[in-house]
């Protein structure tokens, strides 16, 4: 019983590493969202970059920092220290989705296919950035 316990505790602790792993380990963005002032939420992304274009993924029509950009479409992106104001054009017709989830797999590999078998990404949202 208590061999049992300590390797499930065990598994749950590489279970948690590894997807640590996948979200954070590298080519991850700050993107500051909301109203200009004290209350912008910022948020960790994955990003890719195409034809001299950036692309960002909301996991759902619902995430935060998405639900900012209908009402305030600029955004502060922050790439390896580096900032700079885009303005945020969501791809809501159904070839966006594809898109994002082609170019994202293509960057993170298996990062991309971990996260996957951990979150649904069926309903994700593509948003094109434009200076």
């Amino acid at each position: 019983m208590k061999l049992g316990l300590i390797a499930l505790g065990v598994l749950l602790a590489a279970l948690v590493a590894v997807t640590w792993w996948a979200l954070e380990s590298g080519d991850v963005a700050i993107v500051s969202t909301g109203p200009v002032g004290d209350d912008r939420r910022t948020t960790r992304v994955w990003y890719a970059e195409t034809d001299g274009e950036i692309w960002l993924e909301a996991g759902t029509p619902e995430n935060g920092w998405f639900v900012d950009l209908r009402t305030h479409p600029e955004l502060v992106l922050e790439i390896d220290g580096r900032s700079r104001r885009w303005r945020a054009f969501p791809i809501d017709d159904p070839s966006g989705h594809p898109r994002i989830r082609s170019l994202l797999r293509e960057k993170y590999g298996v990062r991309d296919w971990w996260v996957g078998l951990l979150v649904d990404t069926s309903k994700s949202v593509a948003v094109r950035l434009s200076p």
